[in-house]
């Protein structure tokens, strides 16, 4: 099954377990709007309990789920089943994050399991040493962000995600670079896609401000700026 095309420089929203339901909705029909606005691939994190759902009622979005297994169809209790998720309009998946991590067995599997349905993999990784050796799975997309950073609202400093991004493309130039860790401003979202990033994203600088819709709407709009500046 072919895999959708993600553009650069694109956005993540990545709400994590901090939204679920009608508030995660919420969201994504603001993001939903904003894509459709800027031109600009946004990929939305779900609970895989709303992903038919999110999916369903939104348009330009490329539905994400935040984990999933690398079993076949049968046996395997409790865990998430590719197929399953590919069914309910799943387009990408994150894996191995620092809150979820996955032993190198497992990712291996779930990574095959993935591109055999068409699901873009986002996969993490938190040095240098370890991005250059989850590099050599060939995953679509690479998190490079210190475990230390997420969710602190302090960004990554600019010649660490410039490493980060160099040593990934010495190994694979096709592999995405995502640079996400702690961003919570619109100058973290210019600094992310200035050091060569491929895209950027946030969650609780976004679902923790005070107004997510107009910190989202923010910097998407900065994302779109940047956007002309780079071609």
């Amino acid at each position: 099954m072919q895999k959708r095309t993600l553009r650069t420089p694109f956005f993540v929203v990545n709400p994590k377990a901090y939204l679920y339901g009608d508030q995660a909705l919420a969201l994504a029909k603001v993001a939903d709007e904003l894509s459709a606005k800027h031109d600009i691939d946004i990929l939305f994190t779900v609970q895989h309990v709303d992903a038919a759902r999110i999916k369903n009622e939104t348009d330009h979005l490329f539905i994400t789920v935040q984990h999933l297994d690398g079993l076949q169809v049968g046996r395997g209790m409790g865990y998430i089943l590719p197929e399953a998720v590919a069914k309910a309009g799943v387009t990408a998946t994150f894996l191995n994050h620092a809150e979820h991590p996955m032993t190198v067995n497992e990712l291996t599997k779930a990574v095959k399991r993935a591109d055999e349905l068409g699901i873009l993999t986002i996969v993490c990784a938190d040095s240098i040493e370890e991005a250059q050796a989850v590099a050599t799975l060939h995953p679509d997309v690479m998190v490079c962000e210190p475990t230390e950073l997420i969710g602190t609202g302090q960004s990554s400093d600019i010649s660490y995600m410039k490493a980060t991004n160099d040593a990934v493309r010495a190994i694979n130039p096709d592999i995405q670079l995502l640079q996400a860790a702690g961003i919570s401003t619109v100058e973290d979202v210019e600094k992310a896609l200035l050091s060569g990033a491929d895209g950027t994203g946030g969650t609780s600088g976004i679902v923790a401000a005070d107004d997510p819709a107009q910190t989202l709407t923010n910097m998407i709009q900065k994302v779109a700026e940047l956007k002309k500046e780079l071609k």
